[in-house]
């Protein structure tokens, strides 16, 4: 796991000699953040603008773990050895919100901050792939119709596209991007070519996955880690290669990459605000309740959101897809009133 610090910022988290109303093992005077390398830039974002309002408190620390690594790590407790804040580029899931449950972590705030879009891109002098889902879930998926993938290049998924061997470099296993690649994209090609998968989906939901959304550990698809800059660098040595990442990490390597259409459609801030590019998805952050009073500035840190997400804000310049402006009202209600997530809302 890599650690980043939003703001320099030195020395271990101090502990305050208070008790706390999250499990009692002494205030923080510090705000703690976890989880998804694609809502890492904005929570920077957001703590440099906390920092520069409040200059009296100290920076927030942001761990870019991944979603999957960062809801395990928010999962494990309350108090001051565990995170306050969750970024996560997916939904968390009702599974998860149980391990939350059995560790006494909650009431939990789930807060939306905007939208993102699950980006394929190459090079500039790269083949100039276009792509549908069925293009994608052929490549990528480990047994596509039941069977091994045996396809190395983009030509052997489809015809109209190049003989060039299929080098995909993409999140690891512990990323959101990588989850919602599989229930967006994966799924979507999957049914289209293989319809009986549908029939799978309730009854043998184990085989479903493996079917539809398992992805490929034979060399195509290549995990580049959570550093998504990494992939861009690759990309850039690599014209032949495709890289995957949040729409942010297109946005600003306008200069060197492209987006890959998928479906016709391109990867742009409008398609994506609009839902016309298929990899469109919402992005999260998730807060405990318990340590909005015990982690001093914390209620300040998540306040600091709605003053950056609207269109045209700083959020918006830096890459995030505002959300629709009642997406946007019903989210700052949610920090406004301190509104907890129903698990029954969860799938």
């Amino acid at each position: 796991m890599r650690l980043k610090i939003a703001i320099i910022a030195t020395g271990l988290l101090s502990l305050g000699a208070c008790g706390d109303q999250a499990g009692g093992a002494g205030a923080r005077d510090q705000v703690r953040v976890v989880g998804s390398s694609t809502v890492y830039p904005f929570a920077t974002l957001v703590a440099e603008q906390f920092r520069a309002e409040n200059p009296g408190l100290k920076a927030p620390v942001v761990e870019e773990t991944g979603t999957g690594a960062g809801i395990k790590l928010f999962c494990k407790g309350v108090g001051a050895a565990h995170p306050d804040i969750l970024d996560a580029s997916r939904r968390m899931t009702a599974k998860e919100f149980s391990s939350c449950e059995a560790n006494n972590v909650g009431p939990i705030m789930e807060i939306q901050i905007g939208l993102d879009g699950i980006t394929f891109a190459e090079a500039k002098n790269g083949p100039k792939l276009q792509l549908i889902p069925a293009d994608i879930y052929a490549a990528l998926a480990a047994n596509p119709m039941g069977q091994p993938n045996k396809a190395k290049t983009w030509k052997d998924v489809n015809p109209a596209l190049p003989a060039i061997p299929i080098q995909v470099y993409g999140p690891p296993s512990t990323s959101g991007t990588r989850t919602a690649l599989a229930e967006i994209l994966m799924q979507r090609g999957c049914q289209a070519v293989y319809p009986e998968s549908l029939k799978l989906k309730d009854k043998e939901p184990d085989k479903y996955r493996k079917i539809c959304e398992e992805i490929r550990s034979d060399g195509p698809y290549i995990d580049a880690g959570e550093n998504d800059n990494l992939i861009v660098q690759k990309l850039q040595a690599n014209p032949n290669a495709v890289g995957i990442f949040g729409y942010s990490y297109l946005e600003q390597n306008l200069q060197t990459l492209a987006g890959v259409p998928i479906g016709g459609v391109a990867p742009t801030y409008e398609t994506v605000a609009q839902g016309r590019y298929p990899g469109s998805r919402p992005l999260y952050i998730y807060v405990k309740k318990a340590h909005l009073n015990a982690v001093q500035g914390l209620a300040k840190f998540i306040a600091v959101y709605p003053k950056m997400w609207n269109p045209g804000g700083p959020l918006v310049k830096r890459g995030l897809i505002a959300a629709p402006q009642n997406v946007r009202d019903a989210a700052a209600k949610v920090i406004e009133n301190g509104t907890v997530l129903d698990m029954s809302n969860l799938e």
